[in-house]
């Protein structure tokens, strides 16, 4: 076993070696870099060098803060990749496992993703299947009633059934109103007035050109707009005039405010503000994405309760769960505390939250702890810019909004410019507007905005 002053000796060599490991890697790997281009009239991304496995996603503009009714982006995601003109449900299922790919499909605020993953010889038949499902899905009458008007009445229980979700969707209507503040799933309160004819005519508008985009990791750059050229060469320009059209793209804008819903299946509260929107656009903050991994909750370090501001202020709570996020959009942010456990503690411990951020604001964090979060803020970011699910979708909505496809260093540099100034100030500047503050649980003990000392 080495003793204590050997590791004492070794350990600035080993921040040192770590240091220049670092530099080293930002030199020599440029980062996620997109090779961005055109085939066909629809936009294409994808990221080298080729592997023998291949990812593929199409990302198209019809989340939930464009459809025209509750439900019509939930059932367009179950609908993808049920029956289509050419090809029944069950012959693309096992088709897909012969060659021994995946298939998924997903939607959020913003968009819609129909994601495959492949061997990489495998490309040309998976570049088929989506343009299949985005210009030839049947939109059967049966597939509706009998597998995803199930699927979302089941989506819609879940819902109800999690206080954590529940807390985060109303605190984005409270936040923003329309348009990002529509929920992701309707709750089991809203009518479902969905039909096949209706969706199918929501398809046409969601995945015409203008509205998607394809982006590719792992696969050959020339190969893939070779084949979306060949299949998507079909795909309407724009969609024929319906009643269930896009939504049309406003500006978001922050509102704030206060909402109670009583609930028997558990308590969370939600405090929220305006934070940073997605890297690339306008409404990037890095300092939000700062505030948040300051405030933090959950410890990123096994057996320890972490740095964070949070996590250090509830370790009394032993029936709390705290953790902030930056929820960031193509043209907003929402950074958003969430609170959830048994009422009295939840109530006390949401008090926390604005102490903390009064503590940061007045500048009384150490430096050290900072730069934790700052490193902490980059991690993340560059994390979820390499992970499939979220990198594929935020690399296709910067190419369907027309804002800057997001390369990895220059994710980095904005974090390194990041000061303890900027992030007292943005404290400030949170604590001064109008919080978003969602209550969802036993109402009678959980506190009101005006409890906790924000204005709404």
């Amino acid at each position: 076993m080495l003793s204590r002053s050997t590791i004492s000796r070794n350990a600035p060599r080993a921040l040192q070696s770590a240091a220049s490991r670092r530099a080293m890697a930002s030199a020599a790997t440029p980062g996620l870099q997109f090779d961005v281009s055109e085939s066909a009239g629809v936009k294409v991304a994808n990221t080298e060098p080729a592997g023998p496995t291949g990812t593929l996603a199409l990302v198209a503009k019809a989340g939930s803060r464009y459809q025209p009714l509750p439900g019509f982006s939930d059932a367009l995601e179950h609908f993808a990749f049920q029956s289509t003109l050419k090809r029944s449900a069950l012959r693309i299922t096992r088709e897909v496992e012969l060659l021994g790919g995946e298939f998924s499909s997903t939607h959020s605020r913003e968009n819609i993703v129909l994601q495959t993953k492949f061997l990489a010889n495998d490309l040309p038949y998976f570049v088929e299947l989506l343009a299949e499902v985005a210009s030839q899905t049947k939109f059967t009458g049966y597939e509706l009633d009998e597998v995803v008007s199930k699927l979302l009445k089941l989506r819609q229980q879940a819902l109800a059934a999690n206080p954590e979700a529940v807390a985060v969707d109303a605190a984005h209507g409270l936040a923003f109103h329309r348009g990002l503040g529509e929920s992701v799933s309707p709750s089991t309160t809203a009518p479902l007035n969905i039909s096949a004819e209706a969706l199918a005519e929501f398809a046409q508008q969601a995945y015409a050109k203008p509205n998607i985009a394809l982006v590719g990791s792992g696969v050959n750059s020339a190969e893939l707009s070779k084949w979306v050229g060949d299949f998507f060469k079909g795909l309407p320009s724009s969609g024929t005039s319906s009643q269930y059209q896009l939504k049309p793209t406003t500006a978001s804008k922050y509102y704030g405010g206060e909402q109670r819903i009583s609930s028997k299946a558990g308590n969370a509260v939600v405090i929220a503000f305006p934070g940073s929107g997605a890297a690339g656009t306008a409404a990037y903050q890095p300092a939000a994405s700062v505030v948040a991994a300051l405030l933090g909750g959950e410890s990123t370090i096994k057996w320890t309760p972490g740095f964070s501001l949070l996590s250090q202020a509830t370790q009394g709570f032993s029936q709390v769960r705290a953790s902030t996020k930056n929820y960031a959009y193509s043209d907003a942010g929402l950074l958003a505390v969430t609170l959830s456990g048994k009422a009295d503690q939840v109530a006390s411990a949401s008090k926390s939250v604005v102490d903390a951020l009064k503590k940061a604001a007045a500048g009384e964090v150490a430096s050290e702890e900072i730069k934790k979060a700052v490193a902490l803020a980059k991690f993340r970011a560059l994390e979820s810019a390499q992970t499939l699910e979220t990198g594929l979708e935020a690399t296709g909505s910067a190419l369907i909004n027309g804002s800057k496809t997001v390369q990895i260093s220059e994710v980095a540099q904005s974090f390194d410019g990041v000061t303890e100034a900027q992030v007292k100030e943005t404290a400030k500047s949170l604590l001064s507007g109008k919080a978003s503050v969602a209550t969802v649980g036993d109402l009678f003990q959980l506190p009101y905005a005006e409890d906790l000392g924000l204005a709404v």
